[in-house]
């Protein structure tokens, strides 16, 4: 799940906080969206909004340049051990880097309310560290400062490329603990449970995909 911008996807980013409230507003299970794009999505009622926040990656001799607002929803036990997680992310190069563009080369897509968005996919034991300053390690740090334990899991990334620039981006990251008897190493390519991974690998981007609505902001009728 690796995202490429032009020429300088290979140097490290940070983040800088823009400390103003994020642009979106949640309302229940609903995230609504007045521009890039201008959209509500409704999420499953069984996870609940954590919070929220606005932020400015950076990379050496660029410095800013790309504004992102992250939205997070989970389910978790009551030790607090994750279930699943949904991650519904807005981003938007900078005018001042003209010539950068999000690039994505994944051969698969899905439809959501008659958008396209690439997919990926990714397993996780749980225990990784998100490179310092990224919008992951960021996304972590607001799970930990709500007490939500990270757990194996298996994620799907959804990315539609808002404009045909492709300059602004929604990205929607749903997570799911894995079946008993399944640990990340196991589904792993070339260990020797992987002939089990495309079936269910399928089966969670069919569930990630369905359990998502999104309607034209038109359409609302709150938020």
């Amino acid at each position: 799940m690796r995202r490429l911008i032009l020429v300088i996807a290979a140097l490290s980013c940070s983040i800088s906080t823009l400390g103003t409230a994020p642009e979106r507003t949640v309302s229940g299970h609903t995230v609504y969206s007045l521009r890039d794009p201008e959209v509500q999505i409704q999420l499953p009622e069984d996870v609940n909004y954590i919070g929220a926040d606005r932020f400015i990656l950076t990379k050496p001799k660029l410095g800013d340049f790309d504004v992102c607002e992250l939205h997070v929803f989970v389910d978790a036990d009551k030790s607090g051990s994750l279930r699943k997680v949904y991650w519904v992310q807005f981003e938007h190069l900078l005018s001042k880097y003209p010539k950068l563009h999000f690039k994505y080369d994944s051969p698969r897509h899905a439809t959501i309310g008659g958008m396209d968005f690439y997919v990926d996919t990714e397993v996780t034991d749980g225990t990784g560290k998100s490179k310092p300053g990224s919008d992951g390690e960021h996304f972590h740090n607001l799970l930990a400062a709500h007490g939500y334990k990270r757990v194996p899991m298996m994620f799907v990334r959804l990315v539609h490329l808002v404009d045909a620039a492709k300059r602004k981006e929604l990205m929607i990251i749903v997570g799911k603990d894995l079946p008993a008897g399944v640990s990340a190493a196991s589904v792993k390519k070339g260990s020797p449970g992987y002939a089990a991974w495309p079936a269910l690998e399928q089966s969670l981007i069919d569930w990630a995909v369905s359990s998502i609505v999104i309607k034209p902001q038109a359409q609302s009728s709150g938020g």
